[in-house]
């Protein structure tokens, strides 16, 4: 930084810049949104009724359905935001957590569509095929992270509804007792709408400040590696370990760039030129894997709380694989 302070000042404000133009309008309104939601009981409404897609698929309680639906809609991090406020609330258990974040920390339709497909493929027919195997990649790992610590007890919201040998109870009607819940929820919650509004604002710029940090600071790392000559290093290596597979070498500045930073990495691979199909496909694992600079954000998020980082990070190296070679399988049906 101090042999480069141009390319630094210039790397910092090209991630604030980032932020303030595309990640604050994005990310901001749901994050209030979401803590009018718990507040006002919508959460726990919508966690009743999605009990029982949730319990036998992903092995979450049907509250969880919210966190995939926010999660999914508005992208990272608003999976694990989400997750560690039920956390706080005692709605789920450590494992039940973890597996939430597991398969809810994905990119955003607005940005798969418009960013990637569009802006830096300039294709977009491309999107059917990157949403299929991302979000698709991302539902197979909830599935899969229904294995995780499976012997862990379960929360009290998983438990309620149902015997102790698992078989559920008989219920007169599930909306009724969804709008018990929400009712039950806003009476515990207490706050009138002015003081919840005020929090939720609050608790929201909070966050945004956090995540506004991390992408700076990770926009100049990436800066001073590149002149640092690291980065070069690096995609030499994944250039050697690409040819063993018989993908192209170009790719592996893609794939660099990636390791830190969605953004970066899904431009290089719209720019790689080394055949459609495998840009598309290193282009699904960046967004799947998500980037360090994700992961700072996440990692954060659950410091809060006592949720482990690992099962996060295993999950989104095999979501990026996954994702990956749904884009080959996948090639024959939905490619443009």
């Amino acid at each position: 930084m101090t042999v480069y302070p141009t390319e630094t000042l210039n790397s910092s404000l090209r991630g604030l810049s980032i932020w303030w133009q595309v990640l604050f309008p994005a990310l901001f309104p749901f994050f209030v949104i979401s803590e009018l939601l718990l507040g006002f009981g919508i959460v726990h409404f919508f966690g009743k009724l999605l009990d029982p897609l949730m319990r036998p698929l992903f092995r979450l309680p049907g509250i969880g359905g919210f966190v995939v639906t926010m999660g999914y809609i508005s992208g990272y991090p608003v999976g694990a935001r989400l997750t560690a406020q039920l956390w706080e609330q005692r709605l789920v258990s450590r494992a039940e957590g973890e597996r939430l974040v597991a398969f809810t920390t994905t990119s955003d339709p607005i940005f798969l569509i418009g960013a990637v497909s569009v802006g830096f493929f300039h294709n977009v027919a491309l999107a059917p095929l990157l949403a299929a195997a991302h979000y698709g990649g991302g539902l197979l790992i909830g599935f899969l992270m229904r294995f995780h610590d499976r012997h862990a007890p379960v929360s009290s919201a998983a438990r309620n509804g149902y015997t102790q040998d698992g078989h559920r109870k008989r219920r007169p009607s599930r909306i009724a007792e969804a709008l018990k819940a929400m009712h039950e929820a806003r009476l515990l919650d207490g706050r009138d709408l002015g003081k919840l509004l005020q929090d939720s604002v609050q608790s929201a710029l909070k966050l945004m400040i956090v995540v506004g940090g991390l992408v700076v600071f990770f926009s100049v790392v990436m800066e001073m590696l590149t002149h640092a000559g690291i980065v070069a290093v690096l995609a030499e290596a994944v250039r050697y370990i690409f040819g063993l597979f018989g993908l192209p070498g170009p790719l592996a500045d893609a794939g660099v760039f990636g390791l830190f930073e969605v953004t970066l990495g899904s431009r290089a691979a719209g720019t790689a030129g080394t055949g459609l199909m495998h840009q598309a496909a290193i282009a699904a694992w960046v967004l799947s894997w998500g980037g360090l600079s994700v992961h700072a954000q996440i990692a954060s998020l659950l410091s809060r709380t006592d949720l482990r980082y690992r099962p996060f990070f295993l999950a989104r190296m095999l979501h990026g694989f996954i994702a990956a070679a749904l884009v080959y399988l996948l090639w024959g049906w939905l490619g443009p």
